[in-house]
């Protein structure tokens, strides 16, 4: 793997390995547990990359962080074993594993897991031509914001029978997966152990129906309700929109207000309904309050397609902060116990 021989400007990528090399293994995966399988792979692979890093290039990341450093230079040195133990220690040996090989030595995962670190139009090339049911576990396999991405490039017959197929899915066999392992190891080497899973269901289709964008959401709700309208109402309950978050308690919206950047906070409220800006307010300082309410104003008309990729990236913050328990969830069908 070629190294990046690290110039007089760190870009943020960069300026984020650096940071996370400097924290030390621990801490560094602590903050990894918060990011997903893309960011993971980023950040990593910068990681690996970087060389001749200079101390007062060191300094500059930290104190931009507010985080001081002693005598710490010579960050190539010794990075393979730091990244392995890094990763290991935030996703665990089985998800390390799967992604160390690809970091490091330009290597590939394999079966479903090697899915998750394609685009999604290389993923819909791999599925376009299996059985639908494959196509539908596989969907359902991955990450909703994926899968939504995946399913655009499909025609709009494909979609709902996808859809369809992953609202019907409950568990799959070990022996099921273990064949779909196969399938896709025609194209991608090595060996990958499978055990017994809950896959797909109406809480899969609804999430992947979060994430895909709006018009085309519209016509596959339509679609599906033409097919069974109980499945397209029930989907339909479980999606969680932006305006659930009004049914998020106080500390919840103080949790989330902390992930999200202010750039993005004002574009999602700019389309928000007067009840949601309030509750966003009164969950923020008097003074943060204040200023958000002068962005707003000055920020002027906005395109809707803008406020919806900030809603939705808001949304993700949410849901992953429910999934780790951080957060609850009140609305979208989401149960409380």
């Amino acid at each position: 793997m070629s190294e990046v021989d690290v110039g007089s400007d760190l870009s943020s990528i960069e300026k984020a390995a650096v940071l996370l090399m400097s924290l030390g293994e621990s801490d560094a995966a602590q903050i990894l547990k918060h990011m997903g399988p893309k960011e993971v792979q980023k950040i990593g692979q910068t990681m690996a990359k970087l060389a001749n890093v200079q101390r007062h290039q060191v300094e500059k990341v930290l104190d931009d962080f507010l985080v001081l450093v002693g005598d710490q230079t010579g960050l190539g040195l010794g990075a393979d074993g730091y990244i392995r133990n890094m990763l290991k220690e935030a996703l665990g040996d089985e998800k390390a594993n799967s992604l160390i090989d690809r970091i490091l030595l330009g290597g590939n995962t394999t079966g479903l897991d090697t899915l998750k670190w394609m685009e999604p139009r290389a993923v819909a090339d791999v599925i376009r031509y299996e059985h639908p049911q494959i196509q539908a576990i596989v969907i359902s396999y991955l990450d909703p914001d994926q899968a939504a991405d995946i399913l655009a490039n499909f025609d709009e017959r494909v979609r709902l029978d996808i859809v369809l197929r992953v609202a019907s899915l409950e568990t799959v066999q070990p022996a099921a997966l273990q064949e779909l392992n196969n399938i896709l190891e025609r194209q991608f080497s090595g060996n990958n152990s499978t055990q017994s899973t809950s896959i797909g269901g109406v809480r899969t289709a609804a999430n992947i129906m979060n994430f895909i964008d709006s018009s085309v959401e519209a016509d596959l709700m339509e679609s599906i309700r033409d097919v069974d309208e109980d499945l397209a109402n029930t989907i339909q309950d479980m999606m969680f929109v932006f305006d659930n978050l009004m049914e998020v308690d106080d500390r919840g919206i103080q949790v989330i207000l902390r992930e999200v950047e202010s750039e993005t906070l004002i574009l999602a409220l700019k389309g928000a309904d007067p009840d949601m800006q309030e509750k966003v307010f009164k969950n923020m300082s008097s003074r943060a309050a204040d200023m958000l309410k002068d962005d707003l104003e000055a920020k002027g008309p906005v395109r809707v397609s803008e406020v919806e990729v900030a809603q939705k990236e808001i949304l993700a913050v949410a849901r992953r902060l429910a999934d780790n328990g951080e957060i609850v969830l009140g609305g979208g069908g989401e149960q409380m116990v």
